[in-house]
């Protein structure tokens, strides 16, 4: 048994927490929203986030980032790309021996490009880095809170780190397996996303299922094409971490991203989608962030940047489509 904190207590950082609990570990949550903390702790659920979910009893919650830090060696860091940093360079203020860090967040920073574990190794100090891993693979927390089966990846430049949390994750209902391409685990993770938002609006439109192929099927080719720029293994795309994420993502209606493309193809605005999601859509920053990294490494990607001209340009969905449509004649081994 051992003692990890859990910050973050949305859908996702609840779901792990109760797999944590399930196998006997000490789990403290952390965040900032007292109703929520107060929730878990006397009620044992988080109706926000996961309706009609039991928290397991043995889970405690804290708004306290200092019992918190000092709680574990061991932190699982589930909150939005967009407070990494923050939540990162707070720990560093307070704590006082090495930890290992697995996240399960996925994104890419918009200005800076850099993927979570290099947003965590420049946050942390590095005597108080004992490591960064990221857990990730085709897992609807709505499904990992009721045990469903479900298959993940968890990767690490170092070996014992990824392996301690295969151990530590794994169940009889959610399996994990070691991969050692950390950039092509987070490249997946995070590019999927933006073509869940896509394949939304395509539903949102009306379109049918050889629509929802071909996107899922360019998408990944588009995000192996960048992932393999930044020095993954173009296999890693083939994996859990690749084609099994963008699936899940991509057909469910448990997807955040897919929601709110689905929203889009309907006719709302960005602004409309997002404030009735009430929820953190990664795929719309991730959008930005990929847009410009393609720019960078030179690599097409027409989806994606499709999708920019959508999101933040205003432009017709219905003319995005044609666009994609209409390009010049390729080979699809290209």
């Amino acid at each position: 048994m051992s003692n990890i904190t859990v910050f973050g207590t949305g859908s996702w950082g609840t779901a792990l927490a109760n797999v944590l609990a399930d196998n006997q570990h000490d789990v403290l949550m952390w965040g900032k929203t007292e109703n929520t903390i107060n929730e878990i702790n006397k009620e044992h659920t988080n109706s926000k986030y996961l309706k009609e979910i039991t928290i397991n009893e043995n889970i405690k919650a804290s708004t306290s980032l200092k019992d918190a830090v000092h709680h574990s060696s061991i932190f699982i860091i589930a909150v939005p790309t967009k407070a990494i940093r923050e939540v990162a360079e707070n720990i560093n203020q307070i704590a006082d021996g090495k930890k290992v860090f697995i996240h399960v967040s996925k994104g890419i920073e918009p200005v800076t490009f850099k993927r979570i574990s290099e947003m965590l190794d420049e946050s942390i100090d590095s005597k108080l880095n004992g490591g960064i891993a990221v857990l990730s693979g085709p897992s609807h927390a709505e499904e990992v809170a009721i045990k469903h089966p479900t298959t993940v990846s968890v990767s690490s430049e170092n070996e014992e780190v990824a392996r301690l949390a295969q151990d530590l994750f794994m169940t009889d209902y959610f399996r994990v397996y070691t991969n050692n391409d950390l950039i092509g685990i987070e490249i997946g993770g995070a590019l999927k996303n933006i073509i869940a938002l896509a394949a939304g609006i395509t539903d949102g439109i009306g379109y049918g299922d050889n629509a929802k192929a071909a996107l899922i099927t360019r998408g990944l080719a588009e995000i192996t094409r960048l992932g393999v720029k930044m020095g993954a293994d173009p296999m890693t795309f083939l994996g859990l971490g690749g084609i099994g994420d963008l699936i899940v993502t991509c057909t469910s209606v448990h997807s955040r991203n897919w929601k709110c493309g689905n929203m889009l193809g309907k006719g709302a605005t960005l602004d409309e989608a997002l404030e009735e999601m009430n929820m953190v859509v990664e795929g719309v920053r991730t959008t930005e962030a990929a847009y410009n990294l393609a720019k960078e490494y030179d690599v097409e990607m027409p989806i994606t940047s499709g999708l920019y001209r959508v999101l933040f340009e205003d432009y017709p969905v219905s003319e995005g489509v044609k666009d994609l449509m209409e390009r010049d004649k390729k080979s699809e081994n290209i």
